[in-house]
């Protein structure tokens, strides 16, 4: 039997691709990053869409910034959210097409 080449992983990029995954984990973050995929939105905006407490969505919102998942600008008094990854856009895009498929 022929020995083959192996490559590895870096231990950087599993750590990298961990973390991705643990952000989409969340139902509530998958549902902010769709909704943002659509349309910049404020934190007003994004609670009565999902229904929710604009605690638990800054919350969110906060773990997505620090994940470099979503970018914020300030807009007068409000802070409007969007997508910062089309990567990570793009896997959730196919992840939603293949469940609803």
């Amino acid at each position: 039997m022929e020995a083959k080449d192996h490559s590895f992983l870096s231990t950087e990029t599993v750590e990298s691709v961990s973390q991705m995954f643990k952000a989409l984990s969340d139902p509530t973050r998958i549902k902010l990053l769709y909704l943002l995929s659509q349309e910049e939105c404020s934190v007003g905006h994004l609670t009565e869409v999902l229904d929710m407490s604009q605690s638990a969505v800054s919350h969110q919102l906060s773990f997505l910034r620090m994940m470099k998942l979503v970018k914020s600008r300030r807009e007068g008094t409000t802070m409007i959210y969007s997508c910062d990854d089309s990567h990570v856009i793009s896997l959730l895009t196919q992840a939603i097409h293949h469940a609803e498929h």
